[in-house]
């Protein structure tokens, strides 16, 4: 069986809704197991044991959130050169354009050799202002249906081994 690991953090739950509708779509082919896991959780173990990666973070001042620029220093070296072209996909939830964000995650990705199934959804919520910012998040229904298809595609293409 094939697995597909899904490595999120949301403070205001935007990004959590985005990582869930993925982990759907993954979950609609039997032959792959998603491990959807918090950034805080996940470490060198879990990236050794998946073969493909889903990586969503909010952006935070321009950039991936702390928990998740975290996430990536603690695993980087540990499974440098052990995890070289498997495939993996981006989701950002972003309050002004999220590219820089998603800039950092696929240098990461480009210095372990993986490869981008997709060019990453960035979901821009236009907050703004401290309170919007701050504030829940309701990603909508058409934005939550992308990241399932992304999900979806991953872990079919893991299941034909096509990645």
């Amino acid at each position: 069986m094939k697995r597909l690991l899904i490595v999120f953090h949301s403070k205001t739950g935007g990004t959590l809704q985005m990582a869930q509708a993925a982990a759907a779509g993954a979950g609609s082919e039997p032959e792959v197991a998603v491990n959807f896991i918090h950034a805080a959780g996940a470490g060198p173990d879990e990236m050794l044991e998946a073969d493909a990666y889903i990586f969503a973070t909010p952006e935070n001042l321009a950039m991936m959130s702390g928990m998740m620029k975290d996430f990536f220093d603690r695993t980087y070296y540990p499974v440098l050169d052990r995890i070289v072209g498997r495939p993996y996909a981006i989701m950002i939830c972003a309050g002004s354009d999220g590219e820089n964000a998603a800039r950092q995650i696929q240098r990461i990705a480009t210095g372990w050799r993986l490869k981008p199934i997709a060019e990453p959804i960035i979901v821009c919520t236009h907050a703004q202002t401290p309170q919007a910012i701050l504030a829940p998040k309701q990603i909508g229904e058409y934005d939550l249906q992308r990241c399932e298809e992304l999900g979806a595609t991953l872990a079919a293409g893991l299941a034909l081994g096509i990645y």
